[in-house]
């Protein structure tokens, strides 16, 4: 039986802070593990949902302020709401919080190790030992082209002739072939096939032509890789399983690589996964604190993670550094091909994963052969009009060896039917009789070749046409065009022209798949008052001063003018509780904010929030429309603006 994995005990109740302390906030450099970040409570396996709609002010422990509050009535009644909110966590029966929980693969790496043959070990810093026979793992090129120069022709025929009516085309052409038929010009038939074939193989080309360019691209893309003790640019195809590789924010990661160090001194590190699974939402991975406490070029240790896979939710490793015990790694700590490194100034992984073994090459299948619904249509019409064709030449055939039967005598005088060449009276020859089988069988090809025009090859020389028009316009409509980001519409399967517009069946699981996944904060139930009247309220959002220069929230929220009110000028019960809602909605979030540019005023700067849900950014920048503005995150505490007073709050006892 597998051991039960046991959570460990809770920590003791929070004590009351000191003077002393109030007045000294200490950020330490490093927290214990498995919890590098006491700002991102909630594990990325973890039910967040849950997790956060739990959370309230009695859960909260201490907090402290390094700068006090400003004098006067309301202000008083902002620092009683502040000093209620730091009690709040050493309260009798205040509920404790329980140590985060671990992802799946972390739980099964605790429990069990990879045996060997199931394993691949990498060695940190030294890809040509981890690289060397028998191992030999793929570099870190991508191929999502469907042709080479040698398969071109055998495999894009293959894929044509998937099209009945092609086959049927084939076939006629091969009729008309039969010297015994008497086809006019037997070498004409061909050309319109020939056409049809040459345009869709031409499409075809282009389009892996594309897909060629694209790879180039992307394999020629330079990274920071560790090379003696220094990183140096090295093209994203060069890049081998063991190197320590170096990204810096908003770059995509060129493989899958394990989180050893990142800018933050508690190995934090957020990645954007859209790419991967659509979501725009930010993600949190963490660094070893035993990675983290060892210099980059000191670096040295193996890897024993689990085989290439599809999972990617799913990661079973461990690390065995020199001299130390091996530590398990999960989900967590591994970032994935194709995501973006955001809100991080530099993260150092260790590559794992390199090329078609990446999770993100694994789970493609590569370039499909997209049909539309009207070609598959016209397949089943040509199979029907096929064995239409079919009996009316069995028809034909049966009657006239009915009626070479009847006249089998008379088929030596009969007109066309002549046995005998009586052209030269003097030397009579027997024409090439093949007998009347024979004869009935060339009727069933003469009748197939008569009754042809039952299924048009023009139609299908017109749709591909049509086609190659219908791509032009659309790359070239006006309408089309995106001025954001200076790019045209591109037509990337000519096939499925036909099908844009037309949706059969919906199917949708949540908010967002189909609608833009955008919440937006409407109204507010604080100690029993409803808040939900915006008319007349301001939509510019509340702003503060950065750098000397002012800071907007990038997203403005309509406010309601009697809350605003009563957060400004009111004291009692109702306005400390407004406020400790606002200071709730403002601390309690996974929230991260960034300084971005104004395009419309350069004179200003806007705050961007960026979080694990759209449900925390919604009332993040509520939160800064009535004043409490978040911003500044770090490892060890937050920073806020409470109407133009900074306040930093510790996150070291949460």
């Amino acid at each position: 039986m597998r051991p039960e994995w046991q959570s460990p005990p809770p920590p003791p109740p929070p004590r009351e802070a000191t003077a002393d302390e109030l007045e000294a906030i200490d950020v330490p450099a490093r927290l214990p593990d498995p919890v590098p970040s006491p700002i991102l409570r909630h594990s990325p396996s973890v039910g967040s949902t849950m997790s956060r709609s739990l959370r309230s002010v009695a859960d909260m422990p201490s907090v402290t302020f390094a700068a006090d509050i400003r004098s006067g009535s309301r202000a008083e009644s902002i620092a009683s709401s502040f000093e209620s909110f730091r009690r709040a966590g050493s309260r009798p029966g205040a509920v404790e919080r329980m140590p985060t929980r671990r992802s799946a693969s972390e739980r099964a790496g605790s429990q069990r190790d990879l045996r060997d043959e199931d394993a691949r070990f990498v060695y940190i810093n030294d890809a040509a030992r981890t690289n060397a026979l028998p191992a030999k793992f793929p570099d870190n090129a991508v191929r999502t082209t469907k042709y080479s120069i040698l398969t071109f022709i055998p495999r894009n025929l293959y894929e044509q002739f998937h099209r009945v009516a092609y086959v049927y085309f084939l076939i006629l052409a091969a009729l008309n072939q039969v010297p015994q038929l008497g086809v006019f010009s037997p070498v004409a038939s061909v050309l319109p096939l020939a056409f049809v074939l040459g345009v869709t193989a031409v499409k075809d080309a282009y389009e892996d032509w594309r897909r060629h360019r694209s790879d180039k691209n992307e394999n020629n893309r330079t990274a920071s890789v560790l090379v003696d003790g220094v990183f140096q640019p090295k093209r994203w195809k060069e890049i081998q399983v063991g190197d320590l590789v170096r990204v810096v924010a908003n770059e995509t990661l060129p493989c899958d690589m394990v989180l050893v160090s990142t800018s933050d001194p508690t190995g934090v590190a957020y990645v954007q996964t859209i790419n991967l699974d659509g979501e725009s939402n930010l993600k949190t991975r963490y660094a070893k604190q035993e990675t983290m406490s060892t210099p980059t070029e000191a670096l040295a240790g193996v890897i024993k993670c689990e085989k290439p896979n599809r999972n990617i939710y799913g990661f079973l490793a461990t690390v065995d550094l020199d001299g130390r015990r091996a530590v398990s790694l999960g989900t967590s700590n591994i970032m994935l091909r194709g995501c973006e490194l955001k809100n991080t100034a530099w993260a150092i992984g260790v590559a794992v994963y390199t090329g078609r073994d990446t999770k993100v090459m694994l789970n493609s299948s590569g370039a499909p052969s997209k049909r539309s619904r009207l070609e598959t249509h016209m397949n089943r019409e040509t199979i029907v009009l096929a064995v239409v064709l079919v009996l009316l030449c069995f028809i034909v055939s049966l009657l006239a060896g009915i009626w070479l039967g009847d006249h089998n005598d008379e088929l030596g005088v009969i007109p066309f039917f002549r046995k005998k060449d009586f052209s030269d009276p003097n030397e009579v020859e027997n024409y090439k009789w093949y007998g009347t089988g024979a004869q009935v069988v060339f009727t069933f090809m003469m009748a197939v070749i008569q009754f042809q025009v039952m299924i048009p090859i023009a139609l299908f020389i017109s749709m591909e046409l049509v086609r190659v028009g219908q791509a032009y316009f659309m790359v070239q409509d006006k309408h089309m065009f995106d001025d954001k980001r200076q790019a045209k519409f591109q037509c990337r399967a000519l096939n499925i022209n036909e099908d844009l517009g037309q949706i059969k069946y919906v199917f949708s699981d949540k908010t967002g798949t189909l609608t833009e996944n955008r919440m937006e904060f409407r109204c507010a139930s604080v100690h029993g008052g409803d808040f939900s009247e915006t008319d007349g309220g301001e939509a510019d959002g509340h702003a503060v001063t950065a750098d000397g220069l002012p800071l907007r929230p990038k997203t403005a929220v309509k406010t309601d003018p009697k809350l605003m009110a009563l957060l400004k000028d009111r004291t009692g019960a109702k306005a400390d509780a407004t406020r400790e809602f606002f200071l709730t909605l403002v601390t309690c979030n996974t929230i991260v904010p960034i300084i971005v540019d104004d395009e419309a005023d350069p004179a200003s700067r806007l705050v961007e929030y960026q979080g694990e849900s759209p449900d925390e950014e919604a009332l993040v920048y509520a939160a800064a429309a009535y004043g409490y503005t978040l911003v500044e995150r770090t490892s060890g505490y937050i920073i806020i603006d409470v109407f133009g007073t900074r306040q930093r709050i510790s996150k070291s006892r949460l």
